[in-house]
């Protein structure tokens, strides 16, 4: 993996925007710190599940917003709002001397993907398919400024997780909260920066636990969250439970990152999760007896690995052009991916489980069906950078493929991927994730100015009903 700080310094933030952007948010809390924007939450959850009395509740509103507390709240954008033609991350554009056109076509000019291989993004994009741009299968809902979603690793994407159409849990800083789009309101789940240690004893579990870990991945389904750390740390929390039930550090060689982790249930309906590592080793953990069930090693550093909907393959993919196709049961290679130009970094499943698909830094997206590997299906072109991370619809219809930074592309699977959405936005991106039931998508957005959550719910045709009016 490439050298984080030096890279984060040149490329991250939009800071020719935020220059001109400072004078005109002088003296507001646009950047309240992580610590105010708890503070005020847990005030409105507080609020919300005590203030029984209406008239109480309309004139403990009225104080707080009189006297400064919901500023932060007033700067988040709703449907309405940008339906009325406000910028959905609120960038006052009517107000700086640059226009959102101009400014998207520099960022499109300045934007540096980051490529292990040299010109590996010009020569894949030979290779991609034309897609009709301007479907709109996800409408925008809210975009939510008072939740901090956040990046520890330029290359690793996955920390943002949905486990219903209201709630999702998201990397901030070294705090894992839980948000819910139905109150507003975050709740810390996990705080990494001080000691985290095991309140249950396993045999294969670290007593002693962890210290400020920096936390590179993010899984959450089942009612179980693992979290990944730079040093091989897992951390295992049930959501139902008190405390954490397991820490583990998967390896102590020199560079351990855990880059990606993926929670299944296997053919007896026993939790596992699957945790691949950047000492070339895949880890399959079963949480029923918190053990080390099996470890496989390849060749290369493996960042991205998921399981097939029957649990019988994993796709494979590293640092390395090309990905594998490996037998569940003993890691042995079935097949091997071949056109991606770089390395990959993202893969995921459709439903069926003949489909799935792997993002690379050459800023592609491949869909491969496992009865042919000699070549993919399609290959599907980003905008400006590497593909870091993809999710299928759990109905099949869609696929999201989310870029470093300013893009998601929603592909219509119906239309073979030949229909597409463009979400079109600033800032990086920490994860995308949509909802179990396909009803909404969440977006992290990480930016020092506007980092935030942005919201998307599907678009449904009710014109049926209009003929019973």
């Amino acid at each position: 993996m490439a050298d984080f700080d030096e890279y984060m310094a040149d490329e991250y933030d939009m800071d020719d925007l935020e220059d001109d952007m400072n004078a005109e948010f002088d003296g507001r809390d646009i950047d309240a710190s992580d610590s105010e924007v708890e503070d005020f939450d847990q005030l409105v959850c507080v609020l919300l599940l005590f203030s029984q009395n209406l008239q109480l509740y309309v004139l403990c509103i009225f104080f707080l917003t009189h006297n400064g507390v919901f500023q932060n709240k007033a700067a988040d954008t709703s449907a309405a709002q940008a339906r009325n033609g406000k910028d959905i991350q609120g960038i006052p554009w009517d107000r700086l001397n640059i226009t959102r056109k101009e400014y998207r076509k520099t960022r499109l000019e300045q934007y540096k993907n980051y490529e292990n291989i040299p010109n590996s993004g010009e020569e894949s994009a030979k290779k991609c398919m034309n897609t009709e741009k301007g479907s709109s299968f996800y409408e925008f809902r809210r975009n939510s400024r008072s939740v901090r979603s956040t990046i520890l690793h330029f290359q690793l994407r996955n920390l943002v997780w949905a486990t219903s159409k209201h709630d999702v849990y998201l990397l901030s800083n070294y705090s894992i909260s839980h948000w819910s789009s139905l109150t507003g309101c975050r709740n810390e789940i996990l705080n990494v920066k001080g000691h985290v240690a095991p309140s249950e004893k396993h045999p294969e579990s670290l007593l002693e636990g962890f210290t400020e870990t920096q936390v590179s991945t993010l899984a959450v389904k089942e009612r179980l969250l693992v979290a990944g750390g730079f040093q091989g740390e897992i951390i295992c929390k049930h959501l139902d439970r008190p405390g954490v039930s397991f820490c583990s550090r998967t390896t102590y060689t020199e560079n351990a990152i855990t880059n990606a982790v993926d929670i299944y249930r296997n053919s007896s309906g026993a939790l596992h999760f699957m945790a691949s590592n950047n000492d070339c080793g895949v880890r399959d953990f079963d949480m029923e007896r918190y053990q080390l069930v099996q470890l496989v090693r390849y060749l290369w550093p493996v960042n991205h690995s998921s399981l097939s909907p029957d649990g019988k393959l994993v796709a494979v993919v590293g640092d390395d052009p090309d990905g594998l196709l490996v037998d569940a049961s003993n890691g042995r290679t079935i097949g091997t991916l071949k056109g991606h130009l770089d390395y990959s970094f993202a893969s995921a499943w459709h439903p069926n489980g003949v489909t799935f698909a792997t993002g690379n830094q050459d800023k592609t997206c491949r869909i491969w069906d496992t009865r042919k590997l000699s070549e993919s299906v399609a290959v599907l072109k980003g905008n400006l950078g590497a593909v870091r991370s993809i999710r299928f619809t759990s109905d099949g219809r869609y696929v999201a493929m989310a870029e470093p930074a300013d893009f998601v592309h929603i592909y219509d699977i119906k239309a073979g991927y030949k229909k597409e959405q463009e979400i079109d936005f600033f800032g990086e991106i920490s994860g995308i994730s949509f909802s179990p039931d396909t009803e909404s998508l969440f977006i992290g957005v990480w930016d020092r100015t506007y980092g935030s959550l942005l919201e998307y719910g599907r678009t449904r045709d009710y014109t049926y009903l209009d003929s019973l009016l």
